[in-house]
């Protein structure tokens, strides 16, 4: 019996910004057997495979290639015919000067199944995000995307066409070669003065765009230090990019943040960050994980939830563990009634509600001694607490509360160290990288001085990057480690952290 043939996806990864990704591209990620993926490729991308699955890393830029594009077209036969789900990750557009083509023939050839799943091009949506509409109606009916891959002295190229077009040029992959092409444009009577730009590293956080003329640009370009991948764009649009710019004039642009929480808890602070328009690494240090004979003990108190009066949950992980107790026992937050809630934090308000619960008692400050400020007057000593909450969670609440009535404290769950990484902070630190370090929990700041070393004080003194605490017991933490706290958010919220790191960025503009 001859073996499965598998399929390959010869996939779009867009231009840079993650979120460019189609629905499409990011499903069959998320279930294929091994990516190939391309140096242009956002590394953001390879979250959404899984953690069994193979990654192939082929390079791809420039001139500098991993393996050479024959072996790429060998390896995609090769892993298909293994019965494999296979996606060929590529950034941009496979078709659009991707070699996308020339991967699907092959395959074709070979006899193994695929798919073209197209992605937003840079000559689109890398223009889009610096302002540069690639068509406009009142300078631009048309536009041409051309190689700045030239052969010899360029003549393939039909330059007097080129010289004469009314709408847009585009010139990908021709950094080296800008100086070349903007003087054949005005050898064959491209208006010296017309409008030209270099995008680099489009709609990344990283993007950098130089405007001038066709006479000019080059020089500019070189003045700025661009090199690839950029874009060179020749056209009337460049002349709208003050009007249409929205992307780098946001307040965190050009800015690098490293997000120390768990892999489950990055994505609100990374959105954030992204939203306004700074770049998230995501370099967990702490990873959530149940204790099961804790657990067992819970499911036990739910069943005798009547002997209680109280209910404290503590953390978002509190309240997913909890009702996820609930739900596997067959209840639900109606369980609840009678028994007076209490969150510590707005996120395990929200986290609370989002079940259907609004909590009773939610403390001003979220620590634990506004906790125990604001609920001590109100127990009794026939009040009995149930407190499901971290194995690594300071010992004050329980302890003050048990001093009042009884206080039931089940650590159901305990934050470990995360070991697992995709990224090389040390270095990126001793290169001068990073611009803000994120912590939001003791405990975060704890494994992320571990995980960097003990010369991790030293690191980022020399490093320049400055440490965003999101309360005072995460700032006590931070310098018992010999670490600065450079900012503290004055509400021990995510959008507190973030407010003081705007205000911060703003300041220092």
């Amino acid at each position: 019996m001859s073996q499965k043939i598998g399929k390959v996806y010869l996939v779009g990864g867009g231009c840079g910004d993650p979120e460019l990704l189609t629905l499409k591209g990011k499903r069959v990620l998320s279930r294929c057997d091994a990516v190939v993926y391309d140096a242009l490729v956002n590394p953001a991308l390879l979250e959404y495979v899984s953690a069994d699955c193979e990654r192939i890393y082929v390079g791809k830029r420039a001139a500098h290639h991993a393996l050479p594009q024959d072996e790429i077209n060998e390896l995609l036969v090769k892993l298909g015919r293994e019965g494999k789900t296979v996606v060929r990750l590529k950034g941009g557009d496979p078709y659009v000067f991707g070699r996308g083509g020339e991967e699907g023939v092959r395959l074709h050839a070979a006899g193994v199944p695929f798919e073209e799943v197209p992605g937003i091009t840079s000559v689109i949506g890398g223009l889009a995000y610096a302002g540069i509409p690639i068509t406009h109606r009142d300078c631009a009916s048309s536009f041409q995307v051309v190689t700045g891959h030239l052969k010899n002295d360029a003549a393939h190229l039909d330059w007097p066409v080129l010289a004469a077009t009314k709408g847009t040029l585009v010139f990908l992959m021709g950094m080296k070669n800008i100086e070349i092409i903007t003087s054949k444009l005005i050898e064959n009577g491209m208006a010296p003065d017309m409008s030209a730009a270099v995008v680099r590293e489009a709609t990344t956080p990283k993007q950098q765009t130089v405007t001038g003329t066709l006479a000019d640009i080059a020089e500019k370009a070189k003045a700025a230090g661009l090199g690839a991948p950029a874009l060179i764009v020749i056209g009337k649009v460049v002349g709208l990019r003050e009007e249409l710019r929205f992307f780098d004039s946001r307040p965190l642009f050009g800015k690098c943040f490293v997000v120390t929480r768990s892999r489950a808890q990055a994505s609100k602070l990374v959105e954030k960050i992204q939203d306004q328009g700074g770049e998230a690494i995501m370099y967990p240090t702490i990873r959530i994980h149940p204790v099961a004979s804790e657990m067992a003990r819970l499911g036990s108190a739910i069943d005798h939830i009547g002997d209680y009066t109280h209910l404290i949950l503590t953390s978002v992980n509190g309240v997913d563990l909890f009702f996820k107790q609930l739900d596997d026992m067959g209840r639900d937050s109606r369980t609840l009634s009678g028994l007076t809630v209490t969150a510590i934090g707005k996120a395990t308000a929200a986290a609370l509600k989002s079940h259907g619960v609004t909590p009773d008692v939610v403390p001003e400050r979220f620590i634990g001694e506004a906790l125990v400020e604001q609920l001590g007057p109100m127990l009794t000593a026939d009040d009995r607490i149930l407190l499901p909450r971290s194995k690594n969670a300071r010992a004050y609440v329980a302890e003050k509360l048990s001093a009042l009535c009884a206080v039931d404290e089940i650590k159901i769950y305990e934050t470990l160290r995360e070991d697992r990484t995709d990224v090389d902070v040390a270095a990126m630190l001793k290169a001068r990288q990073v611009d803000y370090i994120t912590f939001t929990s003791s405990t975060t700041a704890k494994y992320f001085a571990e995980k960097i070393g003990e010369t991790c004080p030293a690191i980022i003194r020399d490093s320049g990057a400055k440490c965003a605490s999101i309360g005072p017991k995460t700032s006590e933490q931070l310098r018992a480690l010999g670490l600065p706290v450079d900012i503290q958010a004055e509400t021990y919220t995510i959008d507190g952290l973030m407010a003081a790191i705007k205000e911060d960025c703003t300041k220092n503009h």
